[in-house]
């Protein structure tokens, strides 16, 4: 595996390069143009220029997280053909700049959802958090403004500004759009950017629902073993991948997440390794009620950290992962979940990990 670090680019991350140069076993980072908007094309001369910034930091672009899918693609529109055409566009340009590797959703309206994003823990550090009960009590229109004051005057991706002025409408637009209406939808978008994939080899990663069941009545597909099995035998494809988020898929206790990896075994093209803390399921629907992100270490939260890195290995994983969300500690301000102190600690831990199943698989 190569371990990397998300990085938004110079002009909105509070990390930077040299400093995640200087993370102990971090070779490169994902990245994104990440003031295109969804459905523009990206210019081969824009991908040149970052991937010079990231290589004259003496690191390398192991992938794109996101070429964001514009949502006339997800509603099946007539329109989705002109932004379906920038977006292969968009992957050969990527190819030619050998990039191989772009990481996406087909999540409607909200990219994620969280109730808050900065939660204070007993240590003191703050972390994302989601409760059943705020979302029951929310409209889809005030979710944007009852976070946007702990955002640390950062944009975070997938409630950019643009967007949520536009919630209402959208919600309006998705009120019949079915699971099955999104699935075609999905399969018709992969179907015509597999020639470019194959054509350059790039490995598409959907990434999970976040979290992984409806929100506000939203469909919401890529949620479970059944429903990403469904997906690759849509369209059959080597290309047609996943990223695997344990974050995302973990929100559900339903998903055994190793069995789930090792059930993907040559599909997952990237992996996201994160672990979190139930603190309430309802008894009778197995749900949870409140969970909040927790520090990387497996007994700081819910999940078994060294199963799913022993998963990641045993199905002999080779491609970009990282440390997903971290906390806010040591008084660090930053877009909240993407600081540079626990996603280091997070990324070194890992790389421990990693380290010992592999050096115990040769004895």
């Amino acid at each position: 595996m190569q371990m990397t670090l998300r990085w938004y680019g110079s002009a909105f991350d509070t990390v930077t390069l040299k400093q995640i140069r200087q993370i102990p076993g971090v070779t490169g980072v994902i990245t994104t143009l990440y003031d295109t908007m969804p459905g523009e094309l990206w210019t081969r001369e824009k991908i040149h220029a970052l991937k010079e910034e990231v290589e004259a930091a003496g690191l390398k672009i192991a992938g794109i997280e996101s070429v964001n899918i514009h949502e006339d693609i997800k509603l099946g529109k007539p329109s989705r053909d002109e932004y379906i055409s920038n977006y292969i566009e968009t992957l050969r340009n990527l190819g030619e700049e050998d990039i191989h590797m772009v990481c996406y959703n087909f999540m409607p309206v909200f990219d994620w959802t969280r109730t808050e994003l900065a939660r204070e823990r007993a240590d003191g550090s703050t972390v994302l958090a989601y409760t059943k009960k705020a979302v029951d009590d929310l409209v889809p229109e005030e979710m944007f403004n009852s976070i946007s004051g702990d955002m640390n005057g950062t944009v975070m991706p997938g409630w950019e500004p643009e967007r949520m002025a536009r919630v209402k409408e959208l919600f309006e637009e998705y009120k019949d759009v079915t699971e099955e209406d999104l699935f075609n939808n999905l399969k018709y978008f992969l179907e015509k950017i597999m020639p470019v994939c194959n054509e350059y080899d790039i490995k598409m990663a959907i990434h999970p629902d976040d979290p992984a069941w409806s929100v506000f009545g939203l469909p919401r597909i890529i949620i479970n073993k059944e429903n990403i099995q469904r997906m690759m035998k849509m369209v059959d494809d080597p290309h047609n991948g996943v990223t695997f988020c344990a974050g995302s898929y973990g929100t559900n206790p339903k998903n055994d997440l190793p069995d789930m990896i090792r059930s993907l075994k040559g599909r997952i093209h990237f992996a996201h390794v994160r672990n979190l803390k139930f603190n309430s399921i309802d008894e009778k629907t197995g749900e949870p009620l409140d969970f909040e992100e927790a520090a990387h270490l497996s007994s700081d939260g819910s999940f078994d950290m060294y199963e799913i890195v022993k998963a990641l290995y045993d199905i002999g994983f080779d491609g970009p992962i990282r440390p997903d969300h971290g906390r806010m500690i040591w008084d660090e301000k930053a877009m909240p979940g993407y600081g540079l102190y626990d996603r280091a600690l997070g990324a070194t831990y890992i790389n421990g990990l990693w380290e010992a199943i592999a050096k115990g698989n040769k004895k």
